[in-house]
């Protein structure tokens, strides 16, 4: 379903029935309604739009265990909240334009972070592959680069011509490095990395390890990270206009970082629609 068309975009969002309709398309695949709690497709109507499975028992609305039921805001102000995130507005401004306060707004923002972390969560690189870590907030003087007080490390693994996966982990050992690597990225893989002997035991565990000394140059053929650098610049420079991340909250907006720049070529709003009425234990 398109929505190049403001228009039909403002139809579906006019009302709360139009909204929920709009929704419902996404939770039941062609129409055909199962139970959340055991997936099974013998289930019978109940009144107050409810349903009952025949072979659990649970008794379940269109909403349940997704995590669109979760959000208390009404359905046709979720929506434009949606849009108005895939268009990168700020909180502040879409409580101003759907006429919610700030804090309910923020947390529908941090529902739709909460779920595309989960929807992200399920990530395994192969071919060739950049890893590198980099260092996130933090305003305290401090030592720079690995090792920088009061900033938050995070670990980045980009599949060339694919998509980046990006941590927050608690260091950067060698034994940091080396578990979130072996999760996500298959054996027998291309690892490029720069000088840090971090990175030194890769070669130990099925991979073939290529490094690319930044003292002496950038780039040696295709031995380079320039990819997940680039990565680290994009995410920076939109994280700062949030002018600080609490720590609980920050794996959610750096994954969004990610998730943007994954699909930065294309339009997003539907694939966040898709992702909010997903069910909470489905992992895409």
């Amino acid at each position: 379903m398109g929505f190049s068309q403001l228009e039909t975009f403002e139809f579906i969002g006019k009302t709360e029935n139009r909204a929920k309709l709009f929704f419902r398309k996404f939770c039941w695949k062609n129409g055909h309604i199962f139970c959340s709690d055991c997936n099974s497709y013998k289930i019978y109507r109940l009144k107050g739009k409810k349903f009952r499975c025949k072979r659990c028992g649970n008794t379940f609305h269109d909403f349940s265990n997704r995590w669109i039921g979760q959000s208390r805001v009404p359905l046709k102000k979720l929506l434009w909240i949606i849009k108005l995130f895939e268009l990168d507005v700020s909180a502040h401004k879409m409580a101003a334009q759907v006429g919610l306060s700030y804090p309910t707004v923020l947390r529908a923002c941090h529902l739709i972070r909460k779920a595309l972390l989960v929807a992200e969560s399920d990530f395994w690189a192969s071919g060739e592959v950049e890893l590198d870590e980099s260092y996130f907030g933090g305003r305290r003087k401090g030592k720079r680069g690995r090792g920088a007080a009061g900033k938050v490390p995070v670990f980045g693994i980009l599949e060339r011509h694919g998509k980046v996966k990006v941590t927050v982990v608690k260091n950067v050992t060698a034994e940091s490095l080396l578990n979130e690597t072996v999760k996500m990225v298959r054996r027998g893989a291309i690892v490029y990395t720069d000088k840090f002997r971090g990175y030194d035991a890769l070669m130990f565990c099925g991979y073939r390890h290529l490094r690319v000394d930044h003292g002496k140059r950038f780039a040696t053929g295709k031995v380079y990270i320039n990819g997940l650098e680039g990565f680290w610049s994009y995410a920076k420079e939109r994280l700062a206009k949030f002018h600080g991340v609490s720590k609980e909250y920050f794996p959610g907006y750096l994954n969004e970082m990610a998730f943007r720049y994954n699909h930065r070529h294309e339009i997003i709003f539907e694939k966040l629609v898709k992702i909010i009425t997903n069910l909470v234990q489905d992992p895409l």
